[in-house]
């Protein structure tokens, strides 16, 4: 599992952000949703043309082309990205624009997903973490920390597809309920449609060991959504990542799409129900960057380019300013932003975390 990137050279900048959230918040619902290995060229460019062909391994140009490839970089990114450019980006911020001077990065070394995502929930990097094998996190996350107050005790879970994020989130010691991989994909729960994707996850032929299909784990959340009211919730989409790796560029394009609807039909439910309408922000991002050219399908510590990302943010105390220019941010800002939007103080639990993103003002 390894995903998404910004900007050309410089040194890990330190964070500067030091801005104060509004007194009176209204974000009461924070839904953190990362869709793994989705580049950040794709996000602010669209499709790339010499990828969609036989270096992309494309077999169907021409419905690739049909479906992604437009004459300027703004219209494909919206072919491809619907939701973020027609709404995120009109309503909310998006940071990691490299040509904007908005370069988004990781501060970890590793350049893979692990130590990405403990970078992204924990506010910092940690060198212990150096395998997408390493044990339960030893790190405590926003997620546990959150669980741990009363306002917010039960009401936080993680719906992922990759089977490591019950290890990434410590389930065990941090009591949050994490659905991940082909065999906890789905929540406790005695009705039908439950019993059927139950069974659609034990029944369906297992393309990645674990990693599930991100469709399966949309309708299991959508399940979970429809008799729980949380209000923390972490989201895991990792098919973009995993197509990627296959350097099967269509099929890449093709799930970041679907990504894209998973999250309009997210958002859409959000402000739908009186509970959480107007009262959800949403921040999207990715857990590591990938390579240039024909390195576009690998990243790791040894691949240029794969510290780059990309991160998204639209609710109710989110400014509409679009695409961030001169405005650069780490990986590590999102812990911090998370506990900031519901009125508390990551960094004060947690010195070492790096402060909010810099999206109130």
């Amino acid at each position: 599992m390894l995903s998404v990137a910004l900007c050309f050279g410089a040194a890990v900048l330190p964070a500067q952000s030091t801005e104060t959230p509004p007194a009176a918040l209204k974000t009461q619902y924070v839904m953190l949703v990362i869709s793994d290995g989705v580049r950040w060229q794709e996000v602010f460019n669209g499709a790339e043309a010499a990828l969609m062909g036989k270096a992309g391994a494309v077999s169907d140009t021409a419905s690739l082309r049909r479906d992604f490839w437009r004459d300027s970089p703004q219209s494909r990114r919206e072919a491809l990205f619907p939701f973020l450019w027609g709404t995120v980006a009109t309503e909310g911020q998006l940071f990691g624009d490299s040509a904007s001077g908005s370069q988004a990065r990781i501060t970890n070394t590793m350049k893979f997903s692990y130590p990405g995502y403990s970078e992204t929930f924990t506010g910092f990097a940690d060198a212990r973490i150096d395998s997408n094998n390493h044990p339960p996190n030893e790190n405590t996350t926003v997620f546990e920390w959150l669980n741990r107050d009363a306002a917010f005790r039960g009401r936080v879970a993680a719906f992922a597809t990759w089977n490591a994020f019950s290890r990434i989130i410590n389930a065990e010691r941090s009591g949050i309920p994490v659905y991940d991989g082909w065999s906890r994909g789905v929540a406790p729960s005695a009705s039908p449609r439950s019993a059927l994707l139950r069974d659609l996850y034990a029944t369906t032929i297992r393309l990645w060991p674990d990693n599930a299909f991100d469709a399966l784990m949309h309708q299991s959340l959508l399940e979970y959504l429809g008799a729980h009211d949380p209000r923390v919730l972490f989201v895991g989409y990792g098919e973009t990542d995993e197509w990627a790796h296959a350097g099967k560029y269509d099929m890449y394009l093709r799930s970041a799409r679907n990504m894209d609807g998973y999250l309009a039909q997210l958002w859409a439910r959000m402000q739908a129900d009186p509970r959480t309408r107007d009262k959800t922000t949403l921040i999207v991002s990715t857990d590591h960057g990938r390579g240039w050219g024909r390195e576009w399908s690998d990243h790791g510590k040894d691949v240029a380019g794969a510290e780059f990302i990309w991160t998204a943010v639209i609710g109710p105390d989110t400014p509409a300013r679009g695409v961030r220019a001169q405005t650069p941010v780490q990986q590590a800002q999102v812990a911090a932003t998370i506990a900031a939007l519901l009125g508390r103080d990551w960094q004060r639990a947690e010195p070492k975390a790096a402060p909010p993103l810099p999206i109130f003002r």
